[in-house]
């Protein structure tokens, strides 16, 4: 029998509160689960990445209009919650945005038109109507689910109000006194794998020569305040091991950042509890070189 093509992916909500929490661990772990396992029997493992989808929706969109430009896509948050899809919303606001600059150019007309064209479009309708999904879940799993059946079923996203987000991803972060460190079973490389075995099927690369697109705002917070207060949590956040605490010449522990080995995700930039990692566009077009994502 030949080898089976399966694409599978995890959806973490990035506002979780453990910090022990590691995405990438709970996908291989998902993985072994009874009902998952027989399916992916069999099969090749091709290519391997991640993203941070950015869930704000309707309620989170900019003003997309900047001197020389326009924000488009994902980069504005349009991105249809509910479904998990982004990619119509991207395409046509793109279409949109190129209509207004064709404009600027032909006509001088100003970039503004995009804007309004954006709010006229079914872009606007869409997330309009799916506005309320997200935000519900912060009054807990089942009032969430609840209200999202009654969204979908019966209001169809004509509720007379619109529920505001809670707090920041950084701050759902709570302490690491305040739970267990988990446990995580060792992947076995056949169902499950290592992060170094993924890594390597996302061709991910960068010149080693460039300069660290990771920065920190204060290179002191990491061990005067996530290690103590949080154990760390970027070393687990990030589906790369980009950020690891190895032993320092004290005998202590200091955060080591491997940029080279970056997926883009963006997830430490949001994620982080301190706010402290600055995510930077690096040099060369370098990063995961997916060719059949």
């Amino acid at each position: 029998m030949k080898d089976k093509q399966i694409s599978i992916g995890l959806v973490v909500a990035l506002d979780y509160h453990n910090p022990f929490l590691s995405p990438f661990d709970e996908f291989q772990r998902f993985k072994h689960h009874p009902s998952i396992k027989p399916l992916l029997e069999g099969g090749t493992v091709l290519q391997y990445g991640a993203r941070t989808l950015n869930e704000g929706g309707f309620q989170s969109i900019p003003y997309p209009i900047f001197p020389g430009g326009a924000i488009i896509g994902c980069s504005a948050g349009f991105l249809n919650v509910p479904k998990i899809k982004g990619t119509h919303t991207a395409m046509k606001s793109g279409m949109l945005a190129a209509e207004a600059a064709f404009n600027v150019l032909l006509e001088g007309a100003k970039m503004e038109v995009y804007w309004n064209s954006l709010q006229n479009s079914w872009i606007w309708k869409e997330l309009r109507k799916a506005r309320n999904y997200r935000p519900a879940f912060k009054y807990g799993l089942i009032p969430g689910l609840a209200f999202s059946a009654l969204e979908h079923y019966f209001l169809r996203g004509k509720l007379p109000l619109t529920l505001k987000h809670g707090k920041p991803d950084h701050e759902a972060t709570e302490t690491a006194s305040s739970h267990t460190q988990i446990q995580y079973p060792k992947s076995d490389g056949v169902i499950s794998f290592d992060v170094p075995t993924s890594l390597y099927r996302s061709n991910t690369n960068h010149e080693h020569d460039q300069p660290a697109h990771l920065r920190l705002r204060d290179p002191a917070i990491p061990e005067l305040v996530n290690l103590p207060k949080y154990a760390g949590p970027e070393s687990r956040y990030c589906p790369a091991g980009v950020y690891e605490y190895v032993p320092d010449e004290k005998h202590g522990l200091k955060l080591h950042i491997n940029a080279q080995n970056c997926l883009h995700c963006k997830a430490c930039d949001i994620k982080d509890p301190t706010q402290n990692i600055e995510w930077t566009v690096p040099e060369g077009g370098g990063g995961p070189g997916y060719t059949i994502m």
